[in-house]
């Protein structure tokens, strides 16, 4: 028995020298903080989107498109195979630790450095990063969802030659991930494009157009059948919520005035008239910039997702009629709330279950509160790093770093393509927002705050690459035979 424990010690020892026991080590640490962190969250924060979202996974509410169907059935099946209402938000969080514990593994095995890797898994608990790991968001699923597309695409480029069945399978793991963001947040899709070509560009690093062609058929069927089922398991009303924009740029852009002839020119009934001239009017009023339909609009009580489908039709066309006799003034309020978005976010913390005064949740969440002592600390914790370290939180920062990734031509290290595409999808998804943003709110740029984080991090471990593998070239130089050495003496240290 002494001699059996003694070669498990020795193994173990040349284990951790050789590094072959570092990644079990990051997988120990990963499953350490993904629980630590889903204890803080526990049951799941939620705001009154994520409320809505509940009722309709319970069943209390029909689903709408209003919000995304497909986080209100995966909630569903999670309930329904668990019986808990924390399930989902310990999804998101297995989700996110297990797509870092995948990037440090590969920032371990590019350098080497155990300090890099943890660094990556450290992303994890980054003030900016850790606020809505377990807020039910479907721009938290958006982001966590492109992260895990990302581990695997970069997992897939490691692969060595062959393995076809391995490459596809993780060409539709891949894809999965994909579509998925693309259903949970209508305006994500610009941002999937770029994810999706990089995962394409992973799986085979010079693909053909064959391949091309059969990866895009991939990524086709996928999201019809994704779409397909879906809507066959939900049976969602329409909402046609992208009429919120039209409100909000025509209560802004026009006088009250201006409103009801626009109204009236569209074929607006004469309530609606009068709603959208009193929204115009209470918007001034009280100094509202944006999200003007549940803002000002007075929609009926209580509130239904299916009001604004009935007057989508005359919003478009007051939108088409109006706007581009006001395109100025159109394009000055667009960039006031962009620039809002930018520079004065606002939710850095989703204060736990209950967002607003007398809100109240399910009576099956209600079982389990939150944690108030970890959740006071969580808040701390993360506003006082938005005190101390602002620009984590500031969206004008992560365009910066979205701008810069896509504009350098070549970056160090072997994921300079990589970089540039995951800076590109942060980019569209930011400028995407230009035209469509409907107020501030930190929670919109939350994809490009973690891609941006992780794309440093990748940065930074291809210098420190570079630097260990320079001075290895360095200490090898010794070796080689000085050139200040005299012919005779090279000669007799070669015959040596």
């Amino acid at each position: 028995m002494p001699r059996t424990i003694d070669q498990v010690t020795k193994a173990l020892r040349g284990a951790w020298r050789h590094g072959t026991l570092w990644p079990w080590c990051l997988a120990a640490v990963a499953t350490v903080c993904g629980y630590a962190v889903a204890t803080v969250f526990h049951p799941g924060y939620f705001s009154r989107d994520s409320k809505y979202q509940l009722l309709q996974a319970l069943g209390d509410q029909p689903v709408s498109d209003w919000h995304p169907p497909v986080l209100a059935l995966v909630w569903r099946i999670l309930i329904r195979t668990t019986g808990a209402v924390s399930a989902m938000a310990a999804l998101q969080t297995a989700v996110l630790w297990g797509s870092l514990w995948v990037l440090a593994r590969l920032v371990w095995k590019k350098t080497g450095s155990r300090g890099l890797s943890l660094a990556m898994l450290a992303v994890g608990l980054a003030p900016h990063i850790m606020n809505f790991t377990g807020v039910v968001w479907k721009d938290v699923h958006l982001a966590y969802a492109l992260l895990a597309a990302c581990a695997v695409a970069l997992t897939a480029r490691e692969l060595p030659e062959g393995r076809t069945r391995t490459r596809w399978a993780l060409l539709v793991l891949g894809v999965l991930f994909i579509v998925y963001a693309g259903m949970v947040r209508k305006n994500g899709l610009p941002a999937v494009f770029p994810v999706f070509a990089l995962l394409v560009l992973a799986v085979w690093p010079a693909p053909g157009r064959r391949r091309w062609l059969a990866a895009i058929g991939v990524f086709v069927a996928v999201t019809v059948a994704g779409s397909a089922g879906v809507s066959a398991a939900t049976h969602p009303l329409a909402t046609r919520v992208y009429a919120v924009i039209p409100v909000d740029d025509l209560v802004h852009v026009l006088t009250p005035a201006q409103v009801r002839t626009a109204a009236e020119q569209a074929g607006g009934s004469a309530d609606f008239r009068d709603r959208m001239v009193t929204a115009a009017i209470d918007c001034r009023k009280r100094n509202i910039p944006s999200d003007a339909y549940l803002q000002c609009f007075p929609y009926d009580r209580p509130f239904d997702v299916t009001e604004l489908s009935r007057h989508a039709d005359v919003l478009v066309r007051m939108w088409t009629q109006q706007m581009p006799k006001h395109w100025r003034g159109y394009a000055e309020y667009r960039v006031r709330v962009f620039t809002k978005l930018l520079f004065q976010d606002n939710q850095f913390f989703q204060n736990g279950t209950y967002p607003e005064p007398g809100g109240r949740l399910h009576e099956i969440a209600a079982e389990n509160p939150v944690n108030e002592t970890l959740r006071s600390a969580l808040q701390n914790y993360v506003t006082g790093s938005v005190r101390y370290l602002p620009m984590l939180f500031q969206g004008w920062f992560w365009l910066a770093v979205s701008l810069v990734l896509v504009l350098r031509r070549r970056w160090p290290g072997p994921y300079s393509r990589e970089l540039r595409l995951i800076g590109a999808s942060s980019l569209v998804y930011l400028l995407a927002y230009l035209p469509t943003a409907p107020e501030s709110n930190f929670r919109y740029v939350y994809w490009p705050v973690l891609s941006g984080t992780v794309a440093l991090l990748l940065i930074a471990s291809a210098y420190v690459a570079r630097r260990r593998a320079a001075a290895k070239g360095g200490a090898e130089e010794p070796d080689a035979l000085p050139a200040a050495v005299p012919s005779p003496a090279r000669a007799a240290l070669s015959r040596a």
